[in-house]
């Protein structure tokens, strides 16, 4: 048995919001191998498989009774170059950030929108992760995954993935499917994103007048580090909640009450509001109870000052989503996973 397993690990390193949990059994897999050697070791205990990228869309609310499976694969492989489109694969252990940075230094353009995005490239499409006007599904070839109740490995295309508002069907059936490594269509020449956020301003501060996909990536990394807290200064997990989806009709009976509104109208009858406009508008910016926060900069981001529990930001963030849905009449989902 290849498979290095530890009993009673602290979870903390391995969860950015940094809270302390311990796992009955801990392990890394390094190659499928690894992963159906801890699949079988999980079975024979009796334990559940608990699957962790970068442990940055987690918050853990108690010790887990479960193997706690991190997957460590490394590689990337160009597939097929036909001079424009690139198909490439990333195994699913890959560090997200410095997978688009790798795309980016072989001239390809797709992924710039999704620098500095904290996680792993398994974990990317199973909440179809998405920034400044850009989404996974909108770069996505493919992926293989392994059935974990019958050990078949499959693959799956974009529509099979049933992708969504972070959300996939990986998301939505997570005990059953394993995600090994996944395939992007990247382009040669650029098709850039550059009206979602502040990003022209960025690139007109710098003077760049033809930005190229790396201009693009560095203004993102910019405005994320200027905005969002470094997970490895003070803990955190990103956006704490997703941005909610209403119908017309609500939107402008908010606007009318609240002219300042962000939202952006989907096209098919329902609006999205901006989840940090909620927060901040309600007053949560900068609050603080204890060790557990809300970001001075981004209303949007729940912290972990140092000594939070997981149970202390759950409590906090019931206490937000009671107050937005009593404010405003709109309910807040939560985006990291609990456990």
């Amino acid at each position: 048995m290849s498979l290095q397993v530890q009993e009673n690990l602290s979870l903390k390193p391995f969860n950015t919001f940094a809270l302390e949990a311990r796992a009955r059994l801990f392990a890394e897999a390094h190659d499928e191998a690894e992963v159906r050697e801890a699949l079988a070791l999980a079975a024979a205990r009796g334990l559940p498989l608990l699957v962790l990228g970068g442990g940055s869309n987690l918050l853990l609310t108690c010790d887990v009774e479960a193997l706690v499976l991190r997957m460590a694969s490394r590689g990337v492989r160009v597939l097929a170059d036909d001079g424009e489109r690139v198909l490439i694969e990333a195994e699913a252990g890959e560090p997200w950030h410095p997978f688009v940075l790798h795309t980016l230094e072989l001239g390809l353009a797709g992924l710039e929108n999704l620098s500095l995005i904290p996680g792993t490239v398994g974990a990317a499409p199973m909440q179809n992760i998405g920034a400044y006007g850009v989404e996974i599904k909108d770069v996505f070839a493919s992926l293989v995954a392994l059935d974990r109740q019958s050990g078949e490995r499959c693959e799956f295309s974009r529509e099979e993935c049933a992708f969504g508002y972070r959300d996939s069907l990986f998301k939505r059936q997570a005990g059953r499917w394993l995600i090994l490594r996944v395939r992007f269509a990247l382009q040669r020449t650029p098709q850039l994103h550059l009206d979602y956020g502040p990003v022209r301003q960025w690139l007109a501060e710098q003077g760049v007048v033809s930005p190229t996909p790396l201009d693009v990536s560095r203004a993102i990394c910019s405005i994320r580090r200027e905005r969002l807290p470094d997970p490895g200064v003070l803990g955190n997990a990103g956006s704490f909640f997703k941005n909610p989806l209403v119908s017309a009709e609500q939107a402008e009976r908010l606007r009318v009450e609240y002219p300042d509104l962000i939202a952006y109208p989907q096209g098919n009858g329902t609006v999205k509001l901006a989840a940090g406009w909620l927060l901040e508008r309600a007053g949560w910016k900068g609050y603080r109870d204890g060790d557990a926060g809300v970001h001075r900069l981004q209303a949007l981001v729940l912290v972990n000052h140092g000594r939070a529990t997981g149970k202390q930001v759950l409590a906090l963030a019931r206490r937000i989503r009671e107050d937005i849905e009593r404010r405003f009449g709109v309910s807040l989902e939560v985006e990291p996973s609990v456990i």
